[in-house]
């Protein structure tokens, strides 16, 4: 089966690397790709916006499947005209991509569907969630209803700072997606995620996760798209992983199924385990980013880890009977970003991979000991790789457990040259302190 994965990211370069080890796949094709992904793929030139142009090149090229790696294309629609078109699509349709594309959608079909979750109010102008906020208690909670590559969301810790954010937020901070706002209760414990695939009526679970969104270590300053993670989450025990599929992943799909809006493709489920259980934080419609890099990286060989053949049966509507098969081992990833990020991030600096990638622990084909994917890079004039976005590189390890996996990561990273790069050296910190 020949394949069409759009996107260029780190998750991408993941999946693509995933899927070219699929005996499922027979060839790969990637757009707009990274010099990562390149290594895996094809790259051709399609805007994922062009509808019409992916449809012709799907048609001309036999194409048995498209996986839609990012949010963007998935809630402008493209699942949609590709199924139109009688080409499978992995991606939920705009209509189903509400889940992430507007927090309050998600919120709403919460409360009708009695999901576990935080109090919220939606509030479209500054007047009504200034009003809005004196029914809260600080820290205040802020969301931009709409996408906002991970970095939407607010926590004022006082009446203060959350009027000025709000003014940010209204005043045009996060473009269209902050035309209207969702103040949220604040929930206390510990953030974990939460994967599973479902084609509408089946639902099979697809791997934990615990991510660093704060820059700092420690987990201080500003959000941003994810600065490492690991895999598996050992806070979320098997009790916990099915009390939310049964209390938050399953209602949700019944509920889209009711609604006339199925949901097909991955569910990625941010929760914060409370002293009551899991509660649902926010759904994104697509593999987290970093979190999709460990997941591969544990995706093991075999009918249970062939992900295109588990994909095309999402997209069919056939994952009854399908189970994924992951290695019980950890993996750990560590993003290296560019100075300046999530500001504005210093392009340009040439990166150096040395023997990072590979490892001497496994080889790379089987996807064992230390793997380094493309998240913002390019080749430059001079034919030498260089940086090209915020997040630059991810530099993911296994082990046997944090511990481990966090030791391998880190020897990578000191094997990388990337002068005008940085990193966080604490990712896995809790877990790590945990095992003692």
């Amino acid at each position: 089966m020949n394949i069409l994965l759009l996107g260029s990211g780190g998750r991408e370069h993941a999946l693509a690397w995933k899927l070219a080890q699929s005996p499922t796949c027979t060839r790969l094709y990637a757009a707009p790709g990274n010099p990562g992904i390149a290594e895996e793929a094809e790259i051709v030139t399609l805007d994922a916006g062009d509808h019409a142009a992916v449809i012709a090149f799907c048609k001309s090229h036999d194409i048995g499947l498209v996986v839609i790696g990012p949010e963007a294309p998935l809630v402008d629609g493209l699942a949609d005209s590709l199924r139109g078109a009688d080409v499978p699509a992995f991606g939920p349709s705009q209509a189903a991509a509400q889940l992430e594309g507007s927090k309050g959608f998600t919120k709403d079909l919460c409360a009708r569907a009695n999901i576990p979750t935080g109090a919220y109010v939606r509030t479209a102008s500054l007047q009504d969630a200034s009003r809005a906020l004196q029914g809260f208690t600080p820290p205040y909670v802020l969301k931009a209803d709409g996408l906002a590559a991970g970095k939407g969301v607010v926590i004022a810790e006082t009446l203060e700072a959350a009027e000025a954010a709000l003014a940010d937020m209204f005043g045009g901070q996060f473009g269209d997606a902050g035309a209207e706002v969702v103040i949220e209760e604040f929930l206390s414990g510990e953030e974990a995620s939460f994967f599973a695939l479902t084609d509408g009526k089946n639902v099979i679970p697809f791997g934990t996760a615990q991510d660093h969104k704060q820059v700092g270590e420690g987990d201080t300053g500003p959000n941003t798209g994810g600065m490492g993670a690991y895999s598996p989450a050992p806070v979320l025990t098997a009790a916990l992983q099915e009390q939310t599929l049964e209390t938050i992943i399953k209602p949700t799909v019944a509920a889209m199924a009711a609604a006339g809006t199925p949901y097909s493709g991955v569910l990625y489920a941010g929760l914060m385990l409370t002293q009551t259980g899991p509660q649902l934080i926010e759904y994104n419609c697509r593999f987290g980013d970093p979190e999709c890099q460990v997941l591969m990286m544990r995706l093991q060989e075999g009918s249970g880890g062939d992900l295109a053949a588990i994909m095309l049966a999402c997209a069919q509507g056939e994952l009854s009977g399908v189970e994924a098969d992951f290695s019980e081992e950890t993996a750990l990833t560590v993003v290296m970003a560019a100075k300046g990020y999530p500001g504005t991030p210093e392009k340009g600096g040439a990166i150096d991979l040395g023997e990072a990638d590979g490892g001497p622990e496994g080889s790379r084909a089987k996807g064992r000991g230390t793997k380094v994917f493309h998240a913002g890079t390019k080749i430059g004039a001079d034919g030498t790789l260089i940086a090209n976005g915020g997040r630059v590189l991810n530099v993911t390890a296994s082990g046997a457990n944090v511990t481990q996996a966090q030791r391998s990561a880190y020897e990578a990273v000191d094997a990388v040259r990337f002068e005008s790069g940085f990193c966080r050296r604490d990712i896995g910190w809790k877990e790590v302190a945990r095992e003692g």
